[in-house]
């Protein structure tokens, strides 16, 4: 086992650029030590540049994520965070994508959640507690036929994070889903920009310190919900 005593353990998926980089980046500022988990090597030079490990993997793959999570434990001893980051999804015209893309993108989205809480809730229930949040996206509850698939899968992500926080909430494990808008890892147009009431694109910063609050002890009684970031450009009340 290596690292320092007390200091807390956080794994990130997806943490090699954008959103994940981000939030891999400001908890590494928080002094936790990172596990990263990316399909190119990008996380592993993330991890390198803030001292943590790095695995190439899907998570889609339930191997790797067995992998993932094993190697922290050896690493680290221990798991206090978990960021389920899973990426961007295809889009397409809704009838016209094929089994084949709904499946993968059920296990990339949905079942990677699933499969990495079995993994790691035991783990922080031994520990007595622990936070995880769910990346998905702002239009979870106004679904745009942009991104249809994105939109079907993260829904279900909220609906399990809801269940899994009236399972284990008691027992001081947190999950909670953090919803962000149009964000400047990706372009946007400036009319989009002017759509949004805050009359902007977010900032990965930004969504990356409203993650590590939600995984922090501020954020101790919100516990199953969604938080949207997204600068007001939802209606869903």
């Amino acid at each position: 086992m290596t690292g320092s005593a007390g200091r807390k353990v956080a794994i990130v998926t997806g943490g090699g650029r954008g959103i994940g980089a981000a939030i891999a980046r400001e908890l590494a500022a928080r002094d936790y030590r990172l596990a990263i988990l990316t399909p190119s090597d990008s996380g592993s030079r993330v991890a390198a540049e803030l001292g943590g490990i790095g695995l190439r993997g899907s998570v889609a793959e339930p191997a790797d994520l067995e992998a993932l999570v094993a190697r922290t434990l050896e690493a680290y001893g221990r798991i206090d965070a978990l960021v389920n980051n899973p990426g961007h999804l295809p889009a397409g015209e809704l009838l016209d994508i094929g089994d084949e893309t709904w499946a993968e993108s059920f296990d990339q989205v949905l079942m990677s959640v699933i499969r990495l809480s079995r993994l790691v809730t035991p783990v922080m229930l031994g520990q007595g507690g622990g936070a995880i949040v769910n990346v998905t996206t702002a239009s979870t509850f106004e679904p745009t036929l942009r991104f249809p698939v994105s939109a079907t899968f993260r829904a279900g992500v909220s609906a399990f994070t809801k269940l899994h926080a009236e399972r284990y909430a008691a027992q001081g494990l947190r999950m909670n889903c953090l919803l962000p808008g149009a964000i400047d890892s990706i372009e946007h147009s400036e009319a989009r920009a002017q759509g949004i009431p805050a009359r902007r694109i977010g900032s990965v910063a930004e969504v990356a310190k409203a993650a590590a609050f939600l995984l922090s002890e501020d954020a101790s009684y919100i516990v199953g919900q969604s938080l949207r970031v997204d600068g007001g450009e939802t209606r869903h009340v």
